[in-house]
């Protein structure tokens, strides 16, 4: 196992037995939401993944060192301290894990470390991508890449909303990324059920998403599958009420100068407070369904081992 890794027992004993394991991100504990609703937010998601008899593994890098199960104490120091930890992609793990410090993990830099520990699975709220504007900033995010190199299926409500998601969906078919919806006909667009846009399948049970994710690893190609899997419908957004709080957000954004990885925390943060709040509780909602739709494809995956 890699030098720079550290699992916890309970993720390590799982992996070894050919138990399934869900990896979460740490951002939306340091990132994504205030003190103390992030902590009592990522154990509720490790509490809905136990209650599937699956093992979640919440990733994030303390002291440099990268891991694979954070404790509760550890994710308790990541939400209280969360303006001393870094939010860390790709590009940041050599930077912060030389020079010691704590780090929230993205989507990319989770694929990264549940590969190293052996997850296949991850679920999240949604990935990154294409940023409006884009032909003149170039701003893609690196999840994109990471989900065509990284053999980890990503269960998300689809592209936040924020983004240029018909780009995004582009690129990921350059990439040759696998993107699927469970349940509709149509990529799910975050805080929306719909972005009326198609995807390469439509899925309808866990055991057919396991499925199609060991038939490609199967067959030794690489990267990730993308699993969109819509927010449920009682907390969905009302459309012309989030499309008015993005374009207000994003205007604000621009004035300020944000950009880089400090947009997408602004961006929600804005739109949180453009929606009393309200956006924040889809967000919310949509990583609990996530995290159990994660925990039942891994439990169908495992079988297959």
């Amino acid at each position: 196992m890699n030098s720079y890794l550290r699992v916890s027992d309970e993720v390590e004993e799982a992996i070894r037995l050919k138990k399934p394991v869900v990896a979460l991100e740490s951002t939306i504990i340091s990132h994504g939401m205030p003190y103390p609703q992030n902590v009592e937010t990522a154990l509720t998601v490790e509490r809905i993944i136990r209650e599937q008899g699956v093992v979640p593994a919440t990733v994030g890098i303390i002291s440099g060192t990268l891991i694979a199960g954070l404790s509760q104490s550890e994710i308790e120091h990541m939400g209280k301290n969360a303006s001393q930890v870094r939010k860390v992609s790709r590009r940041d793990l050599p930077v912060v894990v030389s020079r010691k410090q704590d780090g929230a993990t993205t989507v990319a830099t989770t694929m990264i470390i549940a590969k190293m520990a052996g997850i296949r699975f991850f679920a999240t709220g949604g990935i990154g991508g294409v940023h409006r504007g884009a032909s003149q900033s170039f701003d893609i995010s690196a999840d994109l890449m990471e989900l065509a190199e990284t053999e980890v299926a990503v269960i998300s409500s689809g592209i936040k909303s924020i983004l240029d998601i018909k780009a995004t969906l582009e690129v990921l078919e350059t990439q040759g990324v696998t993107v699927l919806s469970y349940g509709c006909d149509r990529l799910p667009a975050f805080y929306l059920r719909d972005s009326g846009l198609a995807v390469d399948a439509r899925v309808d049970t866990p055991e057919e998403l396991a499925a199609m994710a060991y038939a490609k690893w199967g067959m030794g190609m690489k990267g990730g599958l993308l699993i969109g899997n819509p927010v449920p419908p009682e907390y969905e957004e009302q459309k012309g009420r989030i499309d008015a709080a993005i374009s207000l957000a994003l205007e604000e954004m621009e004035a300020d100068h944000i950009s880089g990885k400090e947009a997408t925390p602004f961006l929600l943060k804005r739109i949180k407070d453009l929606t009393n709040g309200e956006s924040l509780n889809t967000n919310i909602q949509l990583v609990y369904s996530n995290a159990k739709l994660a925990a039942q494809v891994a439990k169908a995956y495992s079988r297959y081992l």
